[in-house]
C-alpha cells in the first residue's frame, strides 16, 4: 500500500483541483417522454431468433444502491420454478427463456433515469402469439405490483415470504463477493474509481455487488 500510495502521489498530485462540484443532471428526469417510446418496434434479426423485449424508463434508482430494487424485481421476474411466468409460457410452448434486469451501466442507470427490461426468447409458435406473451408478462408484473414486497404475504409462485427471498438474494450475492476469483488489477482499479463516483466511502468495495437494506417501500 505504501508503494501504491507513492506512485499515485507522484502521478496525480500535480493535477489541479478546480473546486467545482460534481455535475448533476437529476433535474432531467424525463428523457423518454416522447411518443416514439410508447410503440412496438419490429427489428429483423441477423440470425434466426425470435425475441420480445419490453423496456420501462424509470426514475433514477442509483441512489438506492444499498437496496437494489431493480435487482430484487429481476430476481422475481426471472424465477423459473412452478407458477413462474416462464413456466407458464413454456407450458404454452411460447418461450424458451426469460430474463429481466438493469445492467447498472451508465446507459441503463444514471442520475437522469434507469431502464428496466424484460427479454423473452420466443419459439416459432410464441412469435405468432407475441401479443399474448406480452400480456402475460405485464399481468405478472401487475401481480407483483399489487401484492407488493410485504413480509407477511406470500407470492403465488413460491412458498417463501418475499423477505425470505430478499435474504436469499443477499446471501447469494455475499457468497459470490467473498469467493470471487481474482480479477485483473487494472480492471479492478477502474471499477473502484467508478464506484467512488457513485457510492459512499464505506461502500466503495461492495456497493455494486451487495444488498444492505430491505426497504419494501423502495
Amino acid at each position: 500500500l505504501d508503494t501504491l500510495e507513492k506512485w499515485v502521489t507522484e502521478i496525480f498530485s500535480e493535477i489541479p483541483n478546480n473546486g467545482l462540484p460534481k455535475p448533476s443532471f437529476g433535474h432531467l428526469t424525463q428523457p423518454f417522454d416522447t411518443p416514439e417510446f410508447h410503440k412496438l418496434y419490429r427489428v429483423v434479426p441477423i440470425r434466426k431468433i425470435h425475441s420480445l423485449n419490453i423496456t420501462w424508463a424509470l426514475p433514477p434508482q442509483e441512489q438506492h444502491y444499498r437496496v437494489k430494487p431493480l435487482h430484487y424485481i429481476s430476481w422475481l421476474v426471472g424465477h423459473e420454478g412452478k407458477g413462474s411466468v416462464l413456466s407458464f409460457l413454456r407450458k404454452k410452448f411460447w418461450a424458451l427463456a426469460l430474463y429481466g434486469g438493469n445492467g447498472e451501466t451508465g446507459f441503463e442507470q444514471n442520475s437522469t433515469y434507469s431502464n428496466f427490461s424484460i427479454s423473452v426468447t420466443l419459439t416459432d409458435e410464441g412469435y405468432k402469439h407475441f401479443y399474448e406473451v406480452a400480456h402475460v408478462v405485464l399481468q405478472y408484473v401487475k401481480m407483483l405490483q399489487k401484492r407488493g414486497p410485504d413480509k407477511r404475504q406470500k407470492m403465488l409462485f413460491c412458498f417463501f415470504l418475499l423477505y425470505r427471498i430478499w435474504e436469499e438474494i443477499q446471501k447469494i450475492e455475499a457468497n459470490e463477493f467473498h469467493y470471487q476469483e481474482q480479477t485483473d488489477p487494472v480492471d479492478y482499479v477502474e471499477s473502484l474509481c467508478e464506484n467512488m463516483q457513485l457510492f459512499q466511502k464505506e461502500d466503495f468495495l461492495t456497493g455494486d455487488q451487495l444488498l444492505f437494506e430491505y426497504k419494501p417501500e423502495v
